[in-house]
């Protein structure tokens, strides 16, 4: 927006340093606002899409996972990557599904997460689904999680501790409060239909 052109970098130059099978890394010469130039090192990331599922009983449907990057387990809501020319409801559709085995008969888009702008283009796209059905899981080969179920108090308490630190399940949980309370609006629509080809192997948010 013109407003922002005081604020706004030129890209000078871009050079691709790291690729790998599931990021990619550029570093790029920019001019600044006031003129000088720097250097930007940064992720591309695909994007990936993260969804908020809702049991009829009120209690939401999480994943335990291990983050080796952070050598921990973390909870958080179902999530993973966007394939190429995938929409992004699908993607949050499919990934529900193979992590969980639920499937859900209504599904509402909150809107995009930037979880980590300083030095990535990742763009995380927050879904909520209701109406879920269990099914059977189909986790992708190396993933092994837990599914677990809690109320929206038990996953309150935790983020009061200190103990829910994934930003993506922070502000689905954020949104959930919002929407609870009639502060915040979502569309519901129902599940679309993914081609068989949809199944195929994908990585984690």
């Amino acid at each position: 927006m013109a407003e922002d052109d005081h604020l706004r970098e030129h890209q000078l130059q871009s050079e691709q340093v790291f690729e790998g099978n599931f990021l990619r890394v550029s570093r790029d010469k920019v001019r600044l606002p006031d003129g000088h130039e720097t250097e930007r090192e940064f992720i591309r990331h695909s994007g990936a899409s993260v969804v908020v599922p809702m049991l009829d009983d009120g209690r939401l449907v999480l994943v335990r996972q291990f983050r080796y990057p952070l050598q921990r387990v973390i909870l958080e809501f179902p999530a993973g990557k966007i394939d190429p020319g995938e929409p992004p409801l699908h993607t949050a559709v499919r990934e529900l599904t193979e992590e969980t085995g639920y499937t859900g008969a209504e599904w509402a888009y909150a809107g995009p997460i930037h979880n980590a702008a300083a030095y990535s283009d990742e763009v995380i796209h927050l879904y909520f689904a209701r109406g879920l059905r269990e099914g059977e899981a189909a986790l992708d080969h190396g993933e092994h999680l837990d599914v677990v179920r809690m109320t929206e108090d038990e996953l309150d308490a935790l983020a009061a501790r200190g103990e829910l630190s994934d930003a993506k399940t922070l502000i689905g949980l954020l949104w959930l409060t919002k929407w609870r309370q009639k502060l915040w609006s979502l569309a519901w629509q129902p599940a679309p239909v993914l081609a068989e080809d949809d199944n195929s192997s994908h990585e984690g948010a």
